[in-house]
């Protein structure tokens, strides 16, 4: 579940970086009240985490995740 939170958190940080890099707007900043505004910046640091966080899914081995979802779905 942390998983899908954290992917999730990152594609919206990157949908925010696109709009940075085409069309030169920060949506969290347009949002929040600015790049340096406290909620921004809280929004920017959970974002920087769950890239973190996302970037262990690289080493991680994917049998253990397939073998943790059939039996989370099995019940067992």
């Amino acid at each position: 579940m942390l998983d899908k939170i954290a992917l999730t958190l990152l594609v919206i940080g990157g949908i925010n970086w696109g709009s940075i890099g085409i069309f030169q707007f920060d949506i969290v900043a347009f949002i929040c009240g600015g790049q340096t505004g406290i909620i921004s910046r809280i929004i920017y640091v959970i974002v920087g985490l769950s890239a973190i966080w996302c970037s262990s899914l690289l080493f991680r081995d994917s049998r253990d995740t397939i073998m943790d979802d059939s039996t989370a779905s099995s019940g067992v």
